[in-house]
């Protein structure tokens, strides 16, 4: 059934992803504290900035790599909810075991078996969303399903922030530092996910296996010269890296502004805020108006706002800047989800999909790695990077990209 375009089975998935989201956050702020107070020595003669980054790397990376493979393997197996509750046990009991890590080996594991759980979740939520929402609404569905994710992605951080600032708690005459406080919220978070899946949730009417080979193309016979999917693929990794650069310089941003780690969650979800507030209304537009002007127009907002935050000497204006860079975010993210599913052939959403969730999980992981090495030539640096790629990507959108029933 659908309301408003909205699919009820799609509300049903989008508040378990809030809710998993949510728990899964609070990481973004709570580990790359947890990791500067120290587990010894570093190996290897790493900084502890660009260790940070390859800790944090990590569950992107795995994430990424694995998305085209699961994806494949919900669109063989015709059962996407199989899937999204696998990778929903394994995301909940990898955030409960950093309680138990005490070397940076043990976090750089953990944090693979958490990129594990995203890369068996995310393209099977997605080829549902897709499934059930239709060629006339993916937009919105899109949109909807985003906002709620980003509505528990954005409340993590300010909870864990706050808990970090508090630093310690007592409950039943137990006094508990605020990191393994985190870890638990988190975990409990996650768990809660999976039981909403398993209650509310229900593989699409229009799921059924597919026996045939696994199909993404690279280059195009139609108007352009690349692959329009591969093309949407390419700028979801550029505006991830450039959105995900902040996460590992952390401490480089609250000594340059002179605040807390509490401000610096504050900031981070300004630009999920932005996200949470314009995904459905642009979702919504991008089925009436087309996918690619809002693409368009997002990819070059993100090119000052990414930029700017390389110059920024208050909190105030780092949590603008983060706004606009959420602004950006939110034309990008559902419209080019959207477009690619109207390309998608059929029997191949999960596997097609996943190009684009599995190129944006890939910039988060390069993300953090890139401004924990490239922070050390300089505070701007990262910055510029990333306001680099934003500009190829104007370039891609301009000539590779197109919306289908336009041409």
């Amino acid at each position: 059934m659908v309301t408003l375009g909205v699919n009820r089975s799609v509300l049903s998935l989008a508040l378990a992803r809030m809710v998993d989201s949510f728990g899964n956050s609070f990481l973004i702020v709570v580990l790359p504290v947890y990791i500067a107070q120290g587990f010894g020595t570093p190996p290897l003669g790493l900084s502890a900035s660009l260790l940070t980054g390859v800790i944090l790397s990590m569950f992107g990376f795995l994430n990424s790599f694995g998305q085209p493979f699961t994806g494949r393997a919900s669109d063989r197996a015709g059962k996407r909810k199989l899937f999204v509750l696998a990778g929903l046990a394994v995301l909940c009991l990898s955030s409960f075991a950093y309680s138990f890590a005490n070397s940076y080996g043990s976090l750089l594991i953990i944090r693979a078996f958490q990129g594990i759980g995203a890369a068996l979740t995310i393209p099977a939520s997605v080829a549902l969303i897709d499934e059930y929402a239709g060629a006339g609404h993916r937009g919105g569905n899109m949109g909807v399903y985003n906002t709620f994710r980003l509505v528990g992605f954005g409340l993590g951080p300010i909870v864990s922030g706050a808990i970090l600032h508090v630093r310690t708690f007592r409950f039943a005459g137990q006094t508990v530092d605020g990191f393994h406080l985190a870890f638990v919220v988190a975990g409990l978070a996650i768990f809660a996910s999976f039981v909403l899946v398993t209650v509310f949730v229900d593989d699409s009417p229009e799921t059924s296996p597919s026996t045939e080979p696994f199909h993404v193309d690279v280059f195009s016979d139609g108007p352009t010269r690349l692959d329009p999917i591969f093309a949407l693929a390419i700028v979801s990794l550029f505006m991830a890296i450039s959105i995900a650069l902040l996460s590992t310089i952390e401490p480089h941003v609250n000594r340059r502004l002179q605040q807390t780690p509490a401000m610096f969650g504050v900031q981070f979800a300004a630009f999920v805020v932005a996200q949470v507030v314009l995904q459905t209304p642009i979702g919504h537009a991008s089925d009436r108006i087309g996918r690619r002007p809002f693409i368009l127009v997002g990819m070059v907002l993100l090119v000052p706002s990414t930029l700017a935050q390389g110059y920024i000497t208050t909190s105030l204006a780092m949590v603008g800047a983060r706004f606009f860079q959420g602004v950006a975010g939110a034309m990008v993210f559902a419209p080019a989800l959207a477009l690619a599913g109207d390309f998608a052939l059929e029997g191949h959403s999960g596997s097609q999909l996943s190009l684009l969730t599995m190129t944006f999980g890939l910039g988060t992981a390069l993300g953090p790695l890139s401004s924990g090495v490239l922070v050390q030539f300089g505070y701007v640096t990262p910055f510029a990077f990333g306001a680099g790629l934003a500009a190829l990507g104007v370039i891609l959108v301009l000539t590779q990209v197109y919306d289908p029933e336009r041409v």
